[in-house]
């Protein structure tokens, strides 16, 4: 079983960054991939971007050249670094895993909140 921890969140101007972590506990060498998705008040919960075992991040077209996602050493932990963030990523952010043989998220942590204002 994999526990995942986030933080970062928090509540930003537009043009200003932030960086979201997130640490996997329990079972991490089971994990295959892990990354984010994100929801917006009234919208569904959407895929920001992910990571695989070999360290290649792909991202969604409305963020991929503001948002950097990236792992730690011990590649329990994650990092999305978010710059030139505009009032449309203002969301609850969670950090999924995924095993190997999973096709859907396996664990999820709690959301962590991102709020762009100005």
């Amino acid at each position: 079983q994999v526990q995942l921890v986030e933080s970062g969140g928090g509540v930003v101007q537009p043009g200003e960054s932030l960086t979201l972590s997130c640490a996997a506990s329990g079972t991490p060498w089971t994990i295959d991939n892990m990354g984010w998705y994100r929801q917006a008040p009234g919208h569904q919960r959407e895929l920001v971007a992910t990571i695989d075992d070999g360290g290649t991040a792909r991202y969604r077209d409305s963020i991929m050249s503001r948002f950097k996602l990236s792992r730690g050493p011990a590649k329990n932990t994650i990092y999305l670094q978010m710059k030139n963030l505009k009032p449309e990523d203002t969301a609850i952010y969670f950090c999924f895993s995924r095993n190997l043989n999973s096709a859907t998220p396996d664990s999820w942590g709690q959301g962590t909140q991102v709020t762009v204002f100005s």
